[in-house]
């Protein structure tokens, strides 16, 4: 799922599309913990306060070309193996700028960020969004910056897509995964499917009214999603996350869809299938949380990654 967040002149709105769903007209962000052993029980209910970024070591930019187009990775340096942060639909690498130097603080380990095509300093690409093509851009990132084996994926909303499909191509190159309400493939059944192309449809009409000044690089990717979403979901219901990788689920307790409860119980049943599907998912709410949990509360996701570093490491 990705939170697609339009703006214009006129309106700042936010869409619910892509990867594993969407939903018009939905807005969310989300609450955390900085009890990462509390936290990590199976479906706790959990909440904090924010803490100050933390010093860390300057960020560098590198350019990496991937099928004649250029895509933007920053690298907070640190200690391998590397932990990378994939931001949901319509955000870029900035979505995770308070956590990182946190994170590389914390950990000490190499944080990765990187802009997605078309988004923040990466080249946009014509046509449908492929999640196959963004798994092909992030192998091409990981493997120039030599993060090839034992990487922690963290990956929101949309990336959750991109998440499960590269750790099942490459299982052996990551030691687990912190999905932060991200797009799992049981939620896109023929219902969801349905629901969403039907609920994105007069959003995706309102961005083709535009005048091309007006659109964001965020309305792009929102119809390059829209374009095959209803072929793309019902190859990605069939994809299977990788037993071998570990994963800490962490659902907000409004889910992407506070205004349908239909489809936001059905995005809680799906993470819970997702998170029983194996003894290595771990399945935690964050409470009174919003969808854009790495935004309101970033204590629970950061506590959550360094548990995983740990658990791994």
């Amino acid at each position: 799922m990705a939170a697609y967040k339009l703006r214009s002149a006129a309106r700042r709105t936010a869409i619910q599309v892509g990867s594993a769903a969407a939903m018009a007209g939905v807005l969310a962000g989300c609450a955390q913990s900085a009890n990462p052993s509390a936290s990590r029980s199976a479906s706790a209910e959990v909440a904090t306060t924010k803490a100050a970024p933390a010093a860390a070591p300057q960020s560098t930019l590198r350019m990496i070309t991937n099928q004649g187009h250029k895509l933007a990775f920053h690298i907070t340096p640190g200690n391998l193996p590397a932990i990378v942060l994939d931001a949901g639909g319509g955000e870029d690498s900035s979505y995770w700028k308070n956590i990182v130097p946190v994170l590389a603080k914390k950990t000490g380990s190499e944080i990765i960020t990187y802009d997605r095509e078309g988004m923040g300093a990466s080249d946009p690409v014509p046509g449908p969004w492929k999640v196959q093509n963004a798994v092909s851009d992030l192998e091409a990132g990981l493997t120039a910056l030599g993060a090839t084996h034992d990487v922690i994926l963290v990956s929101h909303s949309e990336a959750g897509e991109i998440a499960t499909y590269i750790t099942g191509q490459h299982p052996g190159q990551f030691a687990g995964a912190v999905l932060v309400d991200a797009s799992v493939p049981q939620f896109s059944t023929d219902t969801e499917i349905a629901r969403v192309a039907a609920a994105t449809q007069a959003q995706v009409a309102a961005i083709q009214a535009l005048k091309p000044a007006s659109v964001t690089q965020a309305d792009r990717q929102l119809l390059a999603v829209a374009a095959d979403y209803v072929a793309d979901q019902h190859a990605y219901h069939e994809a299977t996350w990788p037993a071998a990788v570990p994963a800490t689920v962490i659902v907000s307790s409004q889910t992407p869809f506070p205004t349908s409860p239909p489809d936001a119980q059905a995005w809680r049943t799906a993470q819970a299938q997702f998170a029983d599907a194996a003894p290595n998912r771990h399945l935690l709410t964050a409470a009174d949380s919003s969808h854009d949990i790495p935004l309101d509360h970033p204590d629970l996701v950061e506590a959550q990654i360094e548990a995983m570093a740990k658990d791994v490491g």
